[in-house]
């Protein structure tokens, strides 16, 4: 049995003017070759380690194309797009030249990929790799949770089985889940179908953190689903709003065995069940200043504030400035920001060296929208190149590299700026700089969720803040041109919902 793999990842906000070029796949989290992605990839927890994996278990024929992830930011360039897309097509007909037709193709994909003039990006890939593979031999597909999924992948792909998690904690089961499947299907234990609902409304970040409620409940009720006799497997996909095409928002997938009907009756179960309870998976997070009150009011700390409307992780560009601003005119002790992007600073930080005083502005360099510069005469406690390595649930195995950075300190709060445009995960790179984010009162992280998987463990309270940003929850100030029906809670009133 020969098994080709391999994807482009990529989740893009149409709301971000910085466009995503070849660079960004090669130096974020970087452009693997063949060879190359089993000797960076077996145990670690992204699908295509999960895909390596199971191979071994299965003892299967694994064979590596190309697998490249950017950070999320704006649109792909056409031509980057079409060269990787076209290099990865090159392999698998060299791959079947020298040893022969491959049984099937196991894609890591994100879902949420826009390309300039392609607004389906994952459709646009499947259906490129199925017009080569002809109708008869399998494609699956491992989606993040946050998808915008269409008919096309739907009807181009064999199965499309997504995350469970949320922090994605997950991805290496899914990954092996996916490689499980396709023996079956190879084998001819198993004929998939599938079907999509997509549901029209917002459904807010702080509502779908999988480990706490109101999400576990949805996820609980999928996979009680997956145990019924017949179901291959359930996608509960929350979307990703920030992308102004037609095909934005959740949806559910179910892959059934040979049973058309069954998918579509499932389906139509567990997204009506999902509409119905729609007051659920909507929330208006609080403002910086209520957020603090409110933690302050609980007693317990690190207080960690989810500045999710300037979350690196959904393709904005990481210099908003309203927390910052914040923490320095209520003068907070162990108060610190994890990470503001701005090179210009680090650049200072640099030149000035470890013990040296710098006066600047920080952040606010990228939109108006993200707030004005924060003036700050800081001292440079740290200095760091960028490199260190994951320790915490999310992409255990790998390494990472923030670029340039800098450790930099204004009474008591501390800040560190960085190059790359990547959110906070955990503390990991931060311990690199010298930091205890443990022994901190106050913690803003630039992320919406993902954070969790290592800061909840310490931390006193967490609140996703509103500050201002150009990824808004606010979700009436998107103004979508492209969306192609009324979602709730904007277009559909939030009072016509049932309190369930």
């Amino acid at each position: 049995m020969r098994i080709a793999t391999g994807g482009v990842l990529h989740e893009t906000s149409t709301y971000s003017d910085l466009p995503t070029t070849l660079n960004d796949f090669i130096n974020d989290r970087g452009l693997f070759r063949g060879q190359e992605i089993m000797e960076t990839f077996p145990g670690a927890n992204v699908c295509i380690g999960g895909f390596i994996d199971a191979a071994k278990r299965h003892g299967f024929e694994l064979i590596p194309l190309l697998w490249t992830f950017a950070f999320p930011s704006g649109l792909i360039e056409r031509k980057t797009y079409d060269d990787l897309l076209a290099e990865f097509l090159d392999r698998l007909k060299a791959a079947e030249d020298e040893g022969g037709p491959v049984d099937g193709v196991l894609l890591d994909l994100h879902g949420a990929m826009v390309i300039d003039g392609i607004e389906d990006g994952d459709g646009h890939f499947i259906s490129k790799v199925r017009e080569y593979l002809g109708d008869d031999r399998p494609i699956l597909v491992t989606p993040d949770m946050h998808g915008n999924h269409s008919p096309l992948r739907v009807e181009q792909a064999t199965a499309i089985l997504g995350y469970d998690t949320y922090p994605h904690i997950d991805m290496n089961e899914r990954g092996q889940e996916a490689a499980d499947l396709i023996v079956r299907i190879i084998n001819g234990e198993v004929k998939p179908v599938m079907t999509l609902r997509q549901i029209p409304l917002f459904w807010s970040t702080a509502c779908q953190v999988t480990a706490h409620m109101p999400m576990r409940e949805v996820m609980d009720y999928a996979h009680e689903i997956e145990t019924r006799p017949g179901i291959l497997g359930v996608t509960v996909s929350t979307g990703f709003p920030w992308a102004d095409i037609p095909e934005v928002g959740p949806s559910i997938i179910v892959v059934a065995d040979n049973d058309q009907e069954l998918a579509d009756k499932t389906a139509d179960e567990l997204s009506g069940w999902i509409w119905e309870r729609r007051r659920r998976w909507y929330k208006l997070p609080f403002s910086v200043n209520d957020a603090i009150k409110e933690g302050q009011g609980i007693g317990k700390f690190p207080i960690i504030l989810a500045d999710h409307a300037d979350n690196t992780g959904g393709g904005t560009a990481g210099d908003s400035t309203e927390i910052l601003q914040t923490f320095l005119d209520m003068k907070l002790d162990k108060a610190l920001i994890l990470y503001i992007v701005d090179p210009e600073v680090v650049a200072l930080a640099h030149e000035a060296g470890v013990g040296g005083t710098i006066e600047t502005e920080v952040g606010g360099k990228s939109d108006p929208i993200q707030g004005p510069p924060v003036k700050m005469k800081a001292t440079v406690k740290a200095l760091s190149q960028g490199e260190f390595k994951y320790d915490g649930p999310m992409y255990a195995g790998l390494t990472g590299n923030m670029g340039p950075s800098a450790w930099i300190q204004q009474d008591g709060v501390n800040v560190v700026v960085v190059t790359a445009r990547e959110q906070p995960f955990g503390p990991a790179f931060s311990k690199t700089l010298g930091i205890d984010c443990e022994s901190m009162n106050y913690i803003s992280v630039k992320s919406s969720a993902h954070f969790r998987a290592s800061f909840e463990p310490f931390a006193g309270s967490i609140f996703n803040v509103e500050a201002r940003a150009i990824h808004t929850h606010d979700f009436a100030k998107l103004n979508h041109q492209r969306r192609k029906q009324d979602f709730y809670p904007v277009e559909i009133p939030y009072e016509s919902a049932p309190d369930i």
